[in-house]
């Protein structure tokens, strides 16, 4: 089992930035592979940030040059920061590990207001 809690969401307006970060414990965490999802309402869950063992990065367009996915292994760490921040980014976040199972975390909110 893996665990992830996420932090540092929250209410902010257009233009700025906010910082997720991802805490994962577990039996066994070694994910060569971690990402961001987001959620909005009445929308599809989507893949913003993708980041592998060796810290090669991919994003969509909707998002690229304005998020950054980084990684501290040593602390078992995942992040997001977030600047330049639009209204349509207004979603839960959620950590997810990918293993032999994808694992998900319960997801923070961020709202951005115009």
């Amino acid at each position: 089992q893996v665990q992830l809690v996420e932090s540092g969401g929250g209410s902010v307006q257009a233009g700025e930035s906010l910082r997720l970060s991802c805490a994962a414990s577990g039996d066994i965490f070694s994910p060569s592979t971690m990402g961001w999802y987001r959620q909005a309402p009445e929308k599809e869950r989507e893949l913003v940030a993708l980041i592998i063992k060796n810290g090669v990065a991919n994003y969509p367009d909707s998002v690229k040059g304005r998020f950054t996915i980084s990684r501290d292994d040593a602390k078992n760490m995942l992040y997001l920061q977030m600047n330049s921040l639009k209204p349509e980014d207004t979603a839960v976040y959620i950590c997810a590990a990918f293993l032999s199972r994808t694992y998900l975390g319960q997801g923070t909110q961020v709202t951005v207001s115009s």
